[in-house]
């Protein structure tokens, strides 16, 4: 189901790092994630309420600028 607020997600296993790219445009990479949580939030009906319930305030992370 395409989410209404996650465009894309990308990981990083070598560097444990999730890319989030927002519908906004927006790119936030979060830090230390586990491979699990990603195969998850991949897995999720919704991403947007996993990556609020189970990423957002959890991981340390970085807005990108592309």
């Amino acid at each position: 189901m395409p989410s209404s607020v996650v465009a894309h997600i990308r990981y990083d296993p070598d560097t444990a790092t999730l890319r989030i790219v927002y519908v906004s445009g927006m790119v936030y990479d979060y830090k230390n994630v586990p491979g699990k949580v990603y195969e998850a939030m991949k897995n999720a009906f919704s991403k947007g309420k996993y990556l609020n319930r189970y990423i957002k305030g959890k991981y340390d992370f970085e807005k990108v600028q592309e």
